[in-house]
């Protein structure tokens, strides 16, 4: 029991050093849109077309906070998101958000639409957006 517990403590610590601490996700608009607050389940139905209210502007793909956000708000892998807009696309139903390289470029492409809606780490966010949300 002794040589388990030897073996677990550190290699608790180097898991725990080594997990990135997961950022919070602030979904945002335009400061000229009336929305002021929505969950982050009505923010979904926009990132998968179940909504036209807004238009998604999303993360490239394989970029880290996408994953989180699709983990943590739409409770989806990137592959099943993938395959909704697949499905949404093949049947001329919605057409996938348009995706950027950067939080800079998000920000700026969300200020410039007032129907636009994006998401970034809370960190990134200035005055050229409104946080609608934050996700923890």
């Amino acid at each position: 029991m002794k040589i388990i517990r030897e073996l677990l403590v550190p290699l608790t610590l180097a898991t725990a050093i080594a997990a990135p601490a997961a950022a919070e996700i602030a979904i945002i608009v335009n400061p000229q849109n009336p929305a002021t607050r929505m969950f982050a389940s009505q923010a979904a139905q926009f990132f998968i077309g179940g909504s036209t209210l807004f238009s998604p502007i999303e993360h490239a793909e394989g970029a880290p906070i996408r994953a989180e956000f699709y983990k943590k708000v739409l409770d989806k892998e990137p592959g099943q998101v993938k395959a909704v807009w697949s499905k949404l696309t093949f049947t001329g139903k919605a057409k996938p958000p348009p995706e950027l390289k950067s939080a800079a470029e998000i920000k700026k492409a969300v200020a410039q639409n007032v129907n636009a809606i994006g998401y970034i780490e809370k960190s990134e966010v200035d005055d050229t957006v409104k946080v609608v949300a934050i996700v923890p």
